[in-house]
């Protein structure tokens, strides 16, 4: 391949990836973006099932919400967003109940009718008020919502999730409990919230339509390349740039058991099942992301965590205290290591929402312009 001094490599084709690269190239620069799979939009990645013509998240579903003004704008840009709002349910003992826990959940779950004024007392009449400085997700649960809402919502998903149980696992884990005392069963309280109506893997191919941009799939980009660019922008995982020299970093990746189905599966697009006792934390019906779209049949993903291995795909950092301890030495050799920018989720060993993927890669383009200009 041939470089020049304008030449900029990214490594990685999702969000992160896509948005620098496409910021650099309307400012001159000559991109090119290598990415490991055989697609592009990363996790995000959705396709059409030939089968039965459902839009598929195959890595999962995404559901775009945001407080985030220009970011809601920049993504309006390229997708026709349709209006979805995310009613996840859980199924707990044989009942089900919206989540996240609100009033009709408090409800049903104790058999009473109370107030939004009634329930809140309620629920601090429950919780455990012994616990002052929650340090672990157990202590915090139990401190804002009690035993009983702890262990029939919590408790078991959690195990299953992360694989410890939340007696060993932080309490920022657990940053804010999303309990509610009226009726509204919206996942996501953000004041933005769609769905692409022809799913993310456009967005981000319309986002990489620049003469600037050139994009190679199945493609490994050996750090040591670096030196034929000007700067490289790595959103693989922090890890692998340094290989491995401090050890891996701990993730949690997803399997997938996938089934077709005449008709609808569930009746909703998210239910969680929070005991301990069933193995898959979820299922997900995917022609329930788009209600726009009407399927004779339907498909349906059971989906089971576990620890991520070296050829697994990874979904979330764990960040307990060994990941931390091998997370700093990274990232002082990151500080260290010249003309190379570490974004996105691995790049970063952050879980990040798409919204705030987007945001993270417009601010890091624009500080690359304002530097090179300066300069």
């Amino acid at each position: 391949m041939t470089s020049t001094t304008n030449s900029i490599a990214i490594v990685g084709a999702g969000f992160s990836g896509a948005v620098i690269g496409r910021e650099l190239a309307e400012a001159g620069y000559k991109i090119e973006i290598f990415e490991a799979r055989e697609h592009i939009a990363g996790n995000c990645h959705t396709e059409r099932d030939t089968e039965t013509g459902v839009m598929v998240h195959k890595y999962g579903p995404h559901i775009f919400h945001t407080a985030d003004q220009e970011v809601w704008d920049y993504i309006n840009k390229y997708a026709e967003m349709m209006p979805y709002k995310n009613r996840v349910k859980a199924i707990y003992k044989g009942n089900v109940y919206s989540l996240p826990i609100n009033l009709h959940t408090i409800n049903q779950f104790f058999g009473k009718t109370l107030s939004p004024s009634e329930a809140k007392s309620w629920i601090e009449s429950q919780a455990d008020l012994s616990i002052e400085n929650p340090k672990t997700f157990e202590e915090q649960a139990l401190r804002f919502v009690g035993k009983d809402l702890y262990e029939a919502f919590f408790k078991g998903y959690t195990l299953k999730q992360w694989g410890l149980p939340p007696s060993e696992l932080p309490a920022s884990i657990l940053k804010r409990l999303p309990v509610r005392f009226n009726y509204d069963d919206n996942y996501f309280n953000h004041p933005y919230q769609g769905m692409p109506k022809n799913g993310y893997t456009e967005i981000v191919a319309k986002i990489l339509e620049h003469e600037n941009i050139t994009v190679h799939l199945n493609s490994l980009f050996n750090p040591d390349e670096r030196k034929n660019y000007k700067h490289t922008f790595w959103s693989g995982p922090l890890d692998a740039f340094f290989n491995y020299e401090h050890g891996r970093l701990g993730y949690r990746t997803l399997d997938f058991e996938r089934s077709t189905q005449d008709g609808d599966a569930q009746g909703n697009a998210v239910i969680n099942y929070t005991e301990e006792k069933v193995p898959y934390t979820r299922i997900t019906e995917h022609k329930h992301f788009a209600p726009w779209e009407e399927h004779k049949k339907t498909i349906i993903y059971h989906e089971f965590s576990r620890a991520c291995e070296e050829n697994d795909t990874p979904y979330y950092p764990i960040r307990l205290a060994q990941e931390v301890g091998i997370l700093k030495k990274y990232e002082e050799a990151a500080d260290r290591t010249e003309n190379v920018t570490f974004v996105g989720r691995l790049g970063t060993y952050q879980y990040l929402d798409m919204d705030v993927t987007i945001r993270q890669a417009l601010n890091t383009a624009r500080a690359f312009k304002e530097n090179e200009t300066n300069n």
